[in-house]
This record gives C-alpha cells, structure tokens and sequence, in this order.
C-alpha cells in the first residue's frame, strides 16, 4: 500500500543536516516522500525514478532556454523544476524502502544534478539574451550563478570525499539541523530557484528576485568556502 510505504518513510526519516535549508527540508523532502511511496508501490528502482527526475528538469531548462518567455510558460518551468526537484529527493527514499542504495544509484543522482546546476543558468542566459538584447550587463547575473552553483556543489561534493578518506563524518551525516539554521539558509535553497520562474514571465520581477538569489548564493559560498577551508585543514593536521 502507498500509505504503508509512506509511513515506513515518515518513520525511518532521519534528522537534517545542518547545511540543509527549509524548503528541501520541511517542503520537498516530504513532496518525495509521497512520490517514493507511489513510486514503490508501482515497482519503480531508484535509479529510474533519477531518470524521471531528469527529464522533469531537462525539460523545464530547455523551456528556459528555447521556450516563450511568458507568464504561462513560466508557470509550466517552475512546476518541471518543482517536481524535478521533489523526484530527486525521492530516489534516495525508494532506496531505502527497497533496503539500502547503490554506489550506481548515488553515482547517477549526482551525476544528474551536476548536469542540471551546469546547465540551468546558462539556460537562463539563453532565455534572457532573446528578450533583454540591449542590456547585457544583466546577462552577468545568470553567469555568476551559474559559477557560483556549480563551485557550490562540486566543493561539497569535494568535502565529503576527503572526509571520508579521513574516517570524518559528513555534514550530512552529521545530521543536528535545526528550524532556525534552515530558516537562515533558506535563500539559498535550489527550491527557491526553483520557485522564482513563477516571475519569468515578468522580465523586471524575476530579474529582481533572481539577482537576489543569486546575491545570497554568492554570499553563502564565500562564507562556506572559509569554513571547508578550516575545517580540511584540521583534516591534515590530524593525519
């Protein structure tokens, strides 16, 4: 039963992780859950729920890029990017239900996502170069972004092998997050980027609330870049 599946999950759940912002920890954790229990339910593996999570966001990027810049299609993005996004956290909840994942599995989640943060604003790029051709000091913003994001994540991503290399638990493994750490990160949350194309079809709006996430994500990874910093150091000195 869906509902079984649900309240297996609902019950396993373990603690945030102190780096995780509130809308993928309080919204889109317990979107996926009800897609992994679906997804369960129907038979579907974990890496094909990856899979469906892809082409949810491929599909929203390339709209982006390509697409009618206009208030319904900026709807249609958001909500592929939503539900990208919702799907993504649910692979790893169909994982669990089905006992445990695989070095595949995490290696294909990845994967996808370092495509998807590449190549989403660049898209926005694209998109915004087709209706703001005389001002291209604001195509900068999707540039920085698109810099930023993918530093972000690979820097992470970085931090948690070399942890492991040292027997040192993950930030996410860790776990100890609280409702007010994610209410402070929260600018930073991709579910937010996700959100912000309900403006694309308001050019001037969602230049606003777009620069602004990307001002926060600026801020947030030259802060962190100081603290993984720090903290690989102490890894080395321990060796």
């Amino acid at each position: 039963m869906v509902v079984d599946a649900y309240h297996r999950l609902a019950r396993a759940q373990k603690g945030h992780a102190r780096g995780a912002p509130a809308y993928s920890v309080y919204v889109n954790r317990r979107i996926g859950r009800v897609l992994a229990a679906v997804a369960y339910r129907i038979g579907l593996t974990p890496n094909q729920v990856s899979i469906i999570s892809a082409v949810h966001s491929f599909v929203a990027i390339g709209l982006i890029a390509f697409g009618p810049v206009n208030v319904p299609m900026g709807l249609l993005i958001a909500l592929l990017l939503v539900l990208g996004y919702a799907w993504d956290s649910a692979d790893g909840q169909v994982a669990r239900l089905r006992g445990g994942g695989s070095p595949q599995g995490e290696w294909l989640d990845h994967f996808i996502d370092t495509i998807k943060i590449a190549s989403l604003h660049l898209a926005v790029l694209i998109g915004l170069y087709r209706v703001l051709p005389e001002t291209p000091l604001l195509l900068l913003i999707p540039i920085v972004f698109s810099i930023v994001a993918t530093t972000t994540f690979s820097g992470m991503l970085l931090n948690d092998l070399l942890k492991g290399k040292h027997a040192v638990a993950s930030t996410h493994e860790r776990g100890g997050g609280t409702l007010l750490r994610s209410l402070i990160l929260l600018p930073t949350d991709f579910g937010l980027v996700c959100l912000v194309f309900v403006l694309w079809g308001w050019t001037p709006a969602f230049l606003v609330g777009y620069g602004a996430l990307c001002a926060a994500a600026v801020l947030f990874l030259a802060l962190a870049a100081v603290k993984w910093f720090r903290e690989i150091g102490k890894l080395g000195e321990a060796a």
